[in-house]
């Protein structure tokens, strides 16, 4: 780790069903929660400025300009395709795993350029935690799967307490405290996704990012998932892609919607075309791809 990077730190961070079809706008009124967010984010982690991704000589996203703020939830929708997924790896560089891939422009976290030469992408990634569309628990007892990433970075803590504040802060202690040496395997799907995010939790990220975390879930685990989500907001700068456009309602702050342009060759690329609160993104969108995307006449 560079010594730059090792600076980054935010003062305020811890210390320890399907899509529906529709034929009009969807009524998101039920489910819209919260107070009205101005339009300008403040306390910025993540500031991107022409954002432009790579694999070879494919451009899979194109000029992403937006900024993310701290202890909010950010929701991607948008059709398949469409670079959603693409540019939430490439918040923690988890698209250098992906021979020919590349980012251009500036992607700052903390205000800091995260693909600078001197960054070390692991320590980004301690920093930066992800949680993926399945469950991708360790083939280890429960207990071993949350404590792996501090026993693998060194960290000296009470490893009994910080598997058991992990396990709870994921709503899964009370479900689980009896058979910690049982197999990750033995848990329900929900179960394995809110491990998943006690695993993540356990190496003390200032952020959380999740592909699509509730679209193998049934309904009842997909809102336990919620629940947890809006709980660790509260400590925790939380990115999800989602399809579901209920689900972004129910749990964002603010919604980024992409959509795909193609181009003189035919070729797709993913584009940002409205970014702002998600109650005013589902309820008046100022672009018309957004209005057609939310009321269903394309997506």
């Amino acid at each position: 780790m560079s010594e730059t990077m090792s600076e980054i730190h935010d003062p305020d961070a811890p210390q320890s069903t399907s899509d529906m079809a529709m034929t009009g706008r969807m009524d998101v009124s039920a489910v819209l929660e919260g107070a009205e967010i101005p339009e300008v984010v403040s306390n910025i982690v993540f500031d991107l400025a022409n954002v432009r991704v790579f694999y070879g000589d494919f451009e899979a996203v194109r000029d992403v300009t937006m900024q993310i703020g701290r202890n909010e939830i950010t929701a991607f929708i948008g059709p398949s395709g469409c670079g959603k997924s693409t540019l939430l790896r490439s918040f923690n560089r988890m698209n250098d795993l992906i021979p020919g891939a590349r980012v251009e422009g500036l992607l700052a976290y903390h205000g800091f350029n995260i693909y600078a030469p001197d960054v070390d992408p692991i320590e980004v990634r301690r920093r930066i935690g992800m949680v993926f569309q399945k469950p991708n628990v360790f083939p280890k007892s429960i207990y071993e799967n949350v404590a792996y990433g501090p026993k693998v970075n060194g960290m000296k803590v009470n490893m009994d307490d910080l598997v058991e504040e992990c396990l709870t802060r994921a709503a899964l202690w009370d479900e689980v405290k009896d058979d910690l040496k049982k197999s990750a395997y033995a848990l329900s799907g929900g179960q394995q996704q809110r491990l998943v995010i006690a695993r993540c939790i356990a190496v003390k990220p200032e952020v959380i990012l999740m592909d699509e975390p509730c679209a193998s879930l049934d309904p009842i685990a997909t809102a336990k998932i919620e629940d947890l989500m809006k709980e660790l907001a509260k400590d925790y700068t939380i990115v999800i892609v989602t399809h579901n456009m209920q689900q972004a309602a129910r749990v964002s702050e603010r919604t980024a919607f992409f959509t795909a342009d193609v181009d003189a060759q035919g070729v797709r690329h993913g584009r940002l075309v409205e970014y702002g609160p998600t109650r005013r993104i589902f309820t008046a969108p100022h672009d018309p791809r957004t209005e057609d995307y939310i009321s269903g006449r394309f997506g």
